[in-house]
């Protein structure tokens, strides 16, 4: 599987893949995210960690255009997502310009949220279908070729109630990356799982992030496999980044108390 390489329309040809600009949000008198800014450059893997309320989810769905947010500049090759030009002014994006802007992006939620009445390699064909409008002996081809990469082309004909919490979950992540997507959004992939399913899920998601070039975002309690696989580790504390590195600076040796007070919590968790 290979990242696609082309740029939208009104994109900025080398720019970063994905950026948030003092991106804010509340809810009521309860602010999420504060003057959030983030870069990530094509093919990074970014660790968002955190304690449970931080921030970092919303983060997540803002960017899938779940969450519109009060304010700043979410922007996708260069590409505003949740603005366009029109008439030559920037006005609020349009349903037809966010669902072309959702096109690069996939996302894995900690539900597995398969249709149970399909089989397997239904529900990961169905939106190549009926939403990228691939004909569908190749949808089915792309989606045999996806099972097999999660390790579940045997059970293609499986409905997911016959499969385990974490063969379902490989099933969701390989419906996510059958759209061929430039950003993937990994939410606690694994919080809905048995400990002894987590670690099929997480050698999946390894293997993505050594062998291809997706752009991937990943909230994650995991802190080894954060380290793994990540290029840039991310500390939240209400609603806005107080740390960022590489894995061996902010798991290993974090500079600021409420990320070493995080690390000790979890480790001693």
């Amino acid at each position: 599987m290979t990242d696609t390489q082309n740029v939208a329309p009104g994109a900025t040809a080398g720019a970063p893949r994905l950026e948030l600009r003092d991106v804010c949000k509340s809810y009521g008198n309860n602010t999420i995210l504060n003057d959030f800014t983030l870069t990530v450059n094509q093919g990074e893997k970014v660790s968002l960690i955190g304690p449970s309320g931080s921030g970092k989810t919303t983060v997540l769905r803002i960017i899938m255009t779940l969450v519109r947010p009060d304010s700043g500049q979410v922007l996708i090759n260069g590409e505003s997502l949740w603005s366009e030009t029109k008439n030559g002014r920037e006005v609020p994006a349009s349903q037809r310009h966010l669902r072309r802007m959702r096109n690069s992006i996939g996302m894995v939620f900690q539900q597995f949220n398969l249709f149970p009445h399909m089989t397997v390699l239904d529900n990961v064909t169905e939106a190549l279908v009926q939403v990228q409008r691939v004909p569908a002996d190749q949808a089915r081809e792309r989606g045999r070729t996806m099972l097999d990469r999660v390790g579940l082309l045997a059970k293609a004909d499986h409905r997911p109630w016959q499969l385990s919490g974490g063969q379902q979950q490989r099933v969701a992540i390989a419906r996510a990356i059958a759209l061929e997507p430039q950003i993937m959004l990994f939410d606690e992939v694994t919080s809905a799982l048995d400990p002894e399913l987590v670690g099929e899920v997480l050698a999946v998601l390894r293997d993505l992030a050594q062998s291809t070039d997706i752009t991937m975002l990943l909230v994650t309690h995991e802190m080894r496999f954060a380290g793994d696989i990540a290029d840039q580790v991310v500390m939240f504390d209400h609603g806005r980044v107080i740390e960022k590195g590489t894995p061996e600076q902010i798991l290993k040796n974090p500079q600021v108390e409420r990320t070493q007070s995080f690390l000790r919590a979890v480790r001693e968790a």
